[in-house]
């Protein structure tokens, strides 16, 4: 029977091995067709992952892309976080990556975000649904909205919570509170309580997650996230329950919950989990950021005395024009902030809190200078890397708001350089959003306040940016500026 058995197995066994030497010979010679983007792959299964972790976790992470750029080009090959990925410093190979989402390249993220967001958010959507609900959240981000119902809540927000700052200020903690808040209110119509203070330290222990080991087994951190993610999930869960029971009952709020349980504007069909992971993650996406934009907006102009002056002076001008300390801020108010909107650019360029996308490629991808991405391989579309190349930017690495001011430099938008949101189907809805929270927020900030430094502090790009300290800063309350 064993000799049987062998008769039989041997010619098998032949078979396979002769297929797969085939296989693997079809492969190379595909492989060598094939013009891959120059480049180094690294030690393996590692790659350059640790090169790459040690830079972003630095003030400086530059010289990681700038030796690549240098030795192979702005396109080039590398292998990070366990797979071979194509590197993108071009803007003109970035914005052909982002304009065909969905066509050659779909998103892809790692495991343990996405399992931490849920399979409905927006960031992981493709397809009709992603389209749809991308264009239902922008529709209740625009310049419409935010002018005849959002600016009202972040002015008052913003001053609620500065109305408690004295002496000692952790400033990123205090702009994440604001833009939790702001977010919440926002999707929900919730004001600050309890219920929001609860949630939100939930939240912080789910975006610490976000960068670990999608294994609770080997992760304490990210064990804790998922077990946050649940209580999350519950709490939405119960309100999306209750506001389906008010929607029955003819009652209606004017908020971005409300948009996705209205059958007739567009929203509607959506199941109770899809609706709470897609809130789940539009509260990542607001809370984090905007908060980091906030925070280092800041810090930039501390250590940029004759930009903070300037702005201080648009700002008391506004203040003093419109009388009483306490009038909330119209939106004529906002349109007269033009060098506001230098600062809002230039924090957003330098401080690339979006540092790049990660897509996949769905196919053999053919790219500039006739390279290759083959099928199923990372590329990243690093807009960081653009906006810190002196070639797009003079004097790339330091900040300068004047620089919008000039209309060459400000038109550099328009060609692909300037991609602070990303770009094509994906891009950032709350875009317009973010620049009115922060824009609200230095208004309040330098005409209520001075502040220094407590201590020295630094940013960090690893696993998010961030300042390493908080950005401690003592405050002082300034006297009210009389009327013109």
């Amino acid at each position: 029977m064993e000799s049987s058995l062998a008769m039989f197995l041997y010619p098998l066994l032949l078979s396979l091995s002769l297929s797969l030497f085939i296989f693997l010979l079809l492969r190379a010679t595909a492989g060598r067709r094939r013009r891959l983007p120059p480049g180094n792959l690294g030690l393996p299964f590692l790659g350059e992952t640790l090169q790459l972790i040690s830079a972003y976790k630095t003030e400086n992470p530059e010289p990681f892309i700038d030796d690549r750029v240098s030795k192979y080009g702005a396109v080039f090959t590398t292998h990070v976080f366990g797979e071979p990925t194509v590197f993108s410093a071009d803007p003109d190979t970035n914005r052909f990556i982002l304009q065909n989402e969905g066509r050659l390249f779909e998103s892809s993220y790692p495991g343990s975000i996405s399992n931490l967001l849920g399979r409905h958010s927006l960031l992981l959507m493709r397809g009709s649904l992603h389209k749809r609900m991308h264009s239902l959240t922008m529709s209740f981000a625009n310049s419409a909205i935010i002018r005849d119902h959002l600016l009202l809540d972040i002015d008052r927000l913003v001053r609620l919570n500065m109305d408690a700052w004295t002496g000692r200020v952790l400033l990123m903690e205090e702009a994440k509170k604001i833009t939790f808040q702001l977010t919440v209110k926002q999707l929900m119509s919730f004001d600050p309580c309890e219920w929001t203070e609860n949630l939100m330290k939930e939240y912080m222990l789910v975006i610490e997650g976000f960068f670990t080991i999608p294994l609770p087994i080997f992760s304490t951190t990210y064990r804790r996230a998922i077990q946050a993610r649940g209580k999350v999930a519950e709490a939405l869960s119960l309100v999306v329950r209750e506001r389906r029971r008010e929607s029955e009952r003819g009652e209606r709020k004017n908020d971005m919950l409300a948009a996705l349980l209205d059958e007739e504007g567009g929203g509607g069909g959506f199941s109770d989990e899809e609706i709470v992971d897609f809130m789940l993650a539009l509260l990542v996406a607001g809370y984090e950021t905007t908060s980091t934009i906030m925070t280092l907006a800041v810090k930039h102009l501390t250590e940029t005395p004759l930009a903070l002056a300037q702005l201080k002076e648009e700002h008391d001008e506004i203040r003093a024009r419109k009388g009483e300390e306490e009038a909330a801020l119209q939106w004529e108010d906002y349109k007269s902030m033009p060098f506001t909107q230098c600062v809002v650019n230039e924090t957003l360029r330098v401080a690339n809190i979006i540092s790049g996308v990660f897509r996949r490629a769905m196919t053999d991808v053919t790219i500039k200078d006739g390279y290759t991405i083959p099928k199923g391989w990372k590329v990243f579309a690093s807009l960081r890397a653009v906006h810190m190349d002196h070639h797009h930017f003079k004097d790339a690495r330091t900040f300068n708001p004047w620089r919008w001011q000039n209309s060459s430099a400000a038109a550099s938008s328009s060609v692909n350089v300037f991609t602070p949101f990303g770009g094509g189907p994906r891009r950032c809805p709350g875009a317009e959003l973010a620049r009115v929270g922060l824009s609200v927020f230095l208004h309040r900030l330098v005409t209520q306040f001075s502040w220094m430094p407590a201590e020295q502090d630094k940013v960090i790009f690893f696993p998010t940016t961030r300042t390493q300290k908080r950005y401690p800063i003592i405050v002082r309350r300034l006297k009210p500026v009389e009327a013109m």
